[in-house]
């Protein structure tokens, strides 16, 4: 792969070119050198004609197929000709590639950035150990920035606290509930910081809040005409308090309950049930099939022969079909597989389901206690 190549592959875009390549097992280190055009003053913004010095500038950037990667990336220093600038030299900056007092390109400084956004400071760290990413959890909270503030409160915002240091220091996040990102974050909890902040940002028309009266006293005494409703979690929360005190303020009542179902006859459902129909099977779908096949034909005057010769069977089957009820060649095809576990019972359990009793522990119990078969095939140790 030539230098062009590279170029393309690791800076497309960017006004650098690569003088070397040394890759090892666990990093990869390219030599570069910026190409582009002269850089202006960052003070004065008069345009940099005239080079004092070049020095190597070490940039880490995102890994390269699992391997850390760091440019050496040599960069010009060029003298600021206008006299009244209190600079005199300035050094350029690759767009897209560095930046002034980072040892981490853009990229890279990106990358981590979202990190620390969705995972903080030390998971944050251990994932970007596994990723090859070199940081630490300072450097990953020092990338976070502030929100940026709108003049306007939104429409929904919701309030809640949060610890900065659990047990010992806590704030206010403001969320804009449609939109579900941050809006703004107070360093405390106090009522009088919310009230001076819903005075500074005017607009909101419902406030979800919590149960903290401090942000219920600061909603009434700023926007009196907001209305106030609770969040979804704190009213899951409030439920189940609810209903975890009341279990426990009736426990002798439950516990006499459950005893007294626990020794009360069957369960009956109170509209009896029709009666189960066993779903068709392809057996008896050729069944009911044939069987009106044959009869159709023998209302019509053919013989026993020519119905075998046109339905393709045998003079025998036919008969059969003939001289036999339907309900009794369905219930042959129905006996004709494989018998179940449940299959001696089948008659009694349909009963037992049409006259209201579902609960399958009645009816195992039902069975066990009134007969020997179902104890030894409920146990497993039937063989047959």
């Amino acid at each position: 792969m030539g230098a062009a190549a590279v170029e393309d592959v690791l800076f497309p875009g960017i006004d650098v070119r690569v003088t070397a390549v040394h890759a090892t097992e666990e990093r990869v280190a390219v030599e570069a050198s910026s190409c582009g055009q002269p850089p202006a003053c960052p003070d004065c913004g008069w345009p940099g004609r005239r080079v004092h010095s070049r020095y190597v500038r070490r940039v880490a950037e995102r890994p390269l197929v699992g391997r850390a990667l760091v440019i050496r990336l040599s960069v010009r220093r060029f003298f600021c000709e206008r006299a009244s600038c209190r600079r005199r030299t300035f050094v350029e900056q690759v767009p897209d590639l560095s930046e002034r007092y980072r040892r981490h390109s853009v990229g890279l400084r990106q990358w981590m950035q979202t990190v620390a956004t969705f995972l903080g400071g030390r998971p944050g760290e251990r994932l970007c150990r596994v990723l090859q990413l070199p940081t630490g959890r300072t450097h990953l909270l020092g990338l976070l920035t502030a929100p940026v503030v709108p003049e306007r409160a939104p429409r929904v915002l919701g309030v809640d606290e949060f610890a900065f240091r659990k047990g010992w220091r806590y704030g206010t996040v403001l969320v804009d509930i449609e939109a579900a990102r941050v809006v703004d974050v107070l360093p405390d909890r106090d009522a009088a910081s919310f009230a001076t902040w819903l005075r500074e940002h005017p607009g909101a028309e419902i406030i979800c809040r919590d149960r903290a009266p401090a942000y219920s006293s600061a909603v009434r005494e700023a926007v009196p005409e907001a209305q106030e409703v609770a969040d979804r979690w704190h009213l899951l929360h409030n439920l189940s308090s609810a209903v975890e005190k009341t279990c426990h303020q009736h426990r002798s009542c439950l516990r006499k309950q459950a005893e007294a179902d626990r020794d009360a006859e069957p369960r009956r459902i109170i509209n009896p049930l029709p009666p189960p129909t066993l779903p068709p099977t392809k057996i008896a779908v050729r069944t009911v099939d044939r069987y009106s096949a044959i009869h159709r034909l023998l209302g019509q005057g053919h013989s026993v022969s020519e119905i075998a010769r046109r339905l393709h069977l045998d003079r025998k089957t036919v008969r059969r079909f003939r001289d036999t009820d339907l309900d009794e060649l369905l219930a042959s095809a129905r006996h004709g597989r494989p018998k179940g576990v449940l299959e001696p019972f089948t008659a009694y359990l349909t009963e037992r389901f049409t006259d209201g009793v579902t609960s399958p522990t009645d009816l195992f119990h039902e069975i066990r206690s009134c007969s020997p078969l179902a104890v030894a095939r409920a146990d497993g140790r039937c063989g047959c």
